[in-house]
């Protein structure tokens, strides 16, 4: 039986009776509906029961709240909320498809939201948290299962990535899933959707996820090097131009922190219930438009090439190479990640 529209006595004061309403595309955390109202159309979602609701709720009024302060809209704007039901009613956007290179403008977008939140803001959404000590051991197990020897200095090269990035500073408001998908592309330029994993940070953790190939989603891409050169500018521009500032950190820190996630090999319901990384070995499981070996081969390459030479990361960037290439000779038909998103 299809859900319901939750629109409630509050808001049929407030907006008057709804007319015809469609269901659009949502996780399975949430339903969303086009709707028709006097005079207007909205888009209402509904947080629905299932553990962490109301945490996510939370979550996304407040960062949209914090997000419609940009001075170029970068979301859509929170009409009203019913907290009770766990009910958002968003302004209704026109949104087309997205541009050959559509990094460039997702990419500027992207700083202008995380400009959005400012060093007051601190509590007002959870700190990102990166890695951890156990991921560490995770994938260093995972290299020795594969026959690949860990070289001198790596474990402590990842640890101390785990306590940089662990210290990692910046107040950003960061979008906490921003995928092909979460982004509409709109004559007026690109807004963000889907804000119930936001959190504060570095804006560095999300800019990554251009080279790094979306690692919390399920689509996954590797752009060309000039345009990912474009985009990476046009973020650090943006950035400036809404803070006064100069980005500050090492991108390849944040991709190094993605690299050793196993959780960002899986969609969110599996998260945390098992070692990733230690079932590569022994299956491969597609997930959106790739599989889990093929995310990790594309992870290993950009890590390997980011480090070669770096002053911190060195010897990882050694491991990674020779893991990349441990598991394409095992594998020898994963193909590499689409360049175009789907």
């Amino acid at each position: 039986m299809p859900p319901r529209l939750p629109f409630g006595d509050d808001l049929r004061a407030r907006f008057g009776s709804p007319g015809r309403s469609r269901r659009l595309s949502s996780s399975p955390r949430s339903h969303v509906w086009r709707v028709e109202l006097p005079g207007r159309r909205v888009v209402v979602k509904h947080v629905v029961d299932s553990p962490g609701a109301e945490e996510r709720y939370l979550r996304e009024v407040t960062a949209l709240r914090l997000a419609a302060r940009s001075d170029a809209p970068v979301v859509p704007a929170l009409l009203a909320t019913d907290p009770g039901n766990r009910v958002l009613v968003l302004e209704d956007l026109d949104e087309g498809s997205p541009p050959a290179d559509w990094i460039v403008g997702y990419a500027a977008a992207l700083a202008r939201l995380h400009a959005a939140a400012r060093p007051e803001d601190a509590g007002a959404l959870p700190r990102w948290s990166g890695p951890d000590e156990a991921d560490v051991a995770s994938f260093l197990g995972l290299a020795g299962v594969l026959g690949v020897a860990a070289p001198p200095g790596v474990r402590g090269e990842l640890d101390d990535l785990v306590d940089r990035l662990g210290r990692a500073a910046g107040h950003a408001l960061l979008h906490g899933d921003p995928c092909p998908g979460n982004d509409l592309h709109t004559p007026d330029g690109v807004r963000f959707i889907d804000f119930e994993g936001a959190s504060l940070g570095s804006g560095l953790m999300e800019l990554a996820y251009l080279r790094i190939g979306f690692p919390t989603c399920w689509c996954v891409t590797s752009a060309p090097a000039p345009l990912l050169d474009r985009a990476e500018s046009a973020y650090r521009a943006a950035w400036r131009a809404a803070t006064g500032a100069a980005l500050h950190g090492d991108l390849a820190d944040a991709c190094a922190g993605w690299l050793l996630r196993g959780d960002a090999l899986v969609e969110r319901a599996h998260r945390g219930t098992v070692d990733h990384l230690a079932r590569i070995p022994d299956e491969d499981w597609t997930w959106g438009t790739v599989t889990a070996r093929q995310r990790l081969v594309h992870r290993l390459g950009v890590v390997g090439r980011m480090t070669d030479g770096h002053p911190s990361l060195s010897a990882l960037g050694r491991l990674s190479t020779e893991l990349r290439h441990r598991m394409l000779n095992r594998w020898p038909t994963l193909a590499p990640v689409p360049a175009l998103r789907p």
